[in-house]
């Protein structure tokens, strides 16, 4: 199966369990890695037999910045149900990083990772 590969995408989001987190907000990087035939589009050269980027860019963006979510999980599950509207997306790979999670103790970020298919 191909990819498109979107990774590195960040955000400003109000997502978490602490009021803080809710109030102040927090940077989050999320990775997506979409599954999908692309030899038509690579044999057309027709943006309409791909995927747009800028539009999982968007939905992606929409997500994070948009309604609070207490977990990772739950936000990491709203940008896969999104992008698996998409009709040519067989499988969706969402990693959703948090690198200012307020946990004491040095690390890069704290990360959900969920993994979506049509069947």
């Amino acid at each position: 199966m191909d990819k498109i590969i979107l990774a590195g995408m960040e955000f400003y989001g109000y997502h978490g369990l602490l009021s803080q987190e809710q109030f102040l907000g927090q940077r989050f990087i999320v990775d997506v890695e979409l599954s999908l035939e692309l030899s038509q589009a690579g044999r057309s050269d027709n943006p309409a037999d791909t995927v747009d980027y800028a539009g999982i860019f968007d939905r992606v963006r929409t997500i994070v910045e948009g309604k609070p979510h207490k977990l990772l999980e739950a936000v990491a599950e709203s940008i896969a149900t999104s992008i698996m509207e998409c009709s040519l997306v067989k499988e969706v790979l969402v990693r959703v990083k948090k690198p200012n999670a307020p946990i004491r103790g040095k690390f890069d970020w704290i990360a959900v990772e969920i993994n979506r298919r049509n069947e």
